[in-house]
């Protein structure tokens, strides 16, 4: 049961600025917060308190044998308000990059995971197409603050489930349930992307950098009709696919905009991605326009279906899009008391090693428990513990699994029995 990482092959984490940092930054997360909207009542100006915990992170990553870390900043931390500028807020990034750098983590730069300031969601966020200038502005001031320390960036994460969750369901701020806002915020986030990895490439030129690898995180899941010989739950299943995450792959890849996207003049065909950024969690069972799960399918402590060669079959889809080097930039399980995760963790990255597509890092998200959105403090998926009360940090029994298998390039038989055998999903 046990298998060999291929050879260049690195392990990582991941994490999201607003829900690990802490802190009244003026983030429509905190505003989200104080309408009440957070399932648990937790606080994301608590979260892990990251901000100021920073170095003592850096310091258990390093010793977890750790080498990548994908890290995000904070918008609304750095820019309080419209046009200025917390150059604290950039020291402090800045320094804590380059401590990554010198405990020998590389970092990709997540600019966008889902927060926006106050200043920028009260002047209609992605809504209005008018308002890209200040999200580029933003990319540009990244560049400029920290283009000579890291080289590989995330424009933006999951701009489809930003755009459904946020302008759809309306669970998300700004809780609007729109499906022509929906469709107009993907399409803008879209052209956001791509002029945004036009600029990174532009300006870390300039600077004589020529090493930049810039790309978006594609939330991606295998779509499949609850009853393959119902004609309903066939076409449910290829609509929900293509709106979720079919067109904007596409365009957000290569400048072509698909049906039911909007196109800007000035945009051209092209090729927008140095790698392909996976961020896989589980397979909805389509039997009518909204998320489902298969009955008797192993889930997760959210109820999400546990199934791991999804990993590769939606890598798959996207490698025929645009044929680059793939990074799981997410992948992980809400499992509160770590006695599956081991198990989620071997039968992903066995799937991912067994294929013949050229996949290149996995991110496990995430580093340690968070605030997991309007879940709030009571989803943890980390491989650290975290007690919210202390902010004391306690390496899982996941977290050691997954040091091994740093350590040992593999899952080796004994590996194996120790952490995954005895280990069972839920039903």
């Amino acid at each position: 049961m046990g298998f060999e990482l291929k050879e260049g092959f690195l392990l990582g984490v991941a994490s999201a600025a607003t829900q690990i940092e802490g802190g009244e930054c003026g983030s429509n997360w905190n505003d989200w917060y104080h309408k009440g909207r957070i399932k648990d009542n937790s606080n994301p100006a608590r979260a892990t308190d990251h901000y100021n915990l920073w170095q003592q992170d850096a310091d258990l990553m390093a010793d977890m044998k750790i080498q990548n870390y994908r890290l995000g900043i904070e918008w609304a931390r750095i820019c309080p308000k419209e046009k200025e500028v917390d150059e604290a807020v950039i020291a402090h990034y800045r320094e804590e990059l380059s401590y990554l750098q010198s405990k020998g983590i590389s970092v990709l730069l997540t600019i966008h995971h889902f927060t926006n300031p106050m200043w920028f969601e009260q002047k209609g966020g992605f809504e209005k197409k008018e308002n890209l200038k200040c999200f580029l502005d933003f990319v540009a001031l990244v560049v400029n603050s920290f283009g000579d320390i890291v080289s590989e960036y995330i424009t933006i994460n999951e701009p489809n489930v930003y755009a459904t969750i946020s302008y759809f369901f309306g669970d998300w701020p700004p809780g609007e349930k729109s499906f022509g806002k929906t469709i107009t915020v993907m399409s803008n986030m879209a052209i956001a992307h791509i002029k945004a990895y036009q600029l990174i490439h532009k300006m870390r030129q300039e600077k004589g950098f020529h090493n930049s690898r810039v790309s978006f995180a594609n939330h991606v899941r295998v779509f499949e009709p609850a009853n393959k010989k119902n004609p309903w739950h066939l076409v449910c299943s290829r609509l929900s696919e293509r709106f979720f995450q079919d067109a904007i792959t596409v365009a957000m890849c290569t400048g072509v905009f698909q049906w039911p996207l909007h196109k800007e003049e000035g945009i051209f065909q092209g090729e927008y991605c140095d790698f392909i950024a996976v961020n896989y969690y589980t397979r909805t069972s389509v039997s009518g326009l909204a998320d489902g799960t298969k009955q008797g399918a192993p889930k997760n402590d959210l109820g999400w279906e546990i199934y791991p060669e999804g990993i590769v079959r939606c890598s798959e889809k996207l490698y025929q899009i645009l044929k680059r080097p793939i990074y799981i930039t997410e992948n992980g399980t809400c499992d509160n008391h770590d006695t599956f995760r081991c198990k989620y963790i071997h039968e992903h990255l066995k799937a991912v090693t067994e294929s013949e597509l050229p996949f290149e890092r996995y991110y496990h998200w995430c580093f340690c428990d968070n605030f997991e959105w309007i879940e709030g403090e009571s989803s943890r998926f980390g491989l650290v513990h975290t007690n919210y009360e202390t902010q004391e940090r306690t390496i899982k029994n996941s977290g050691e699994f997954y040091i091994k298998i740093i350590e040992e390039g593999a899952v080796t038989d004994e590996i194996y029995d120790q952490y995954v055998k005895a280990q069972e999903y839920h039903f």
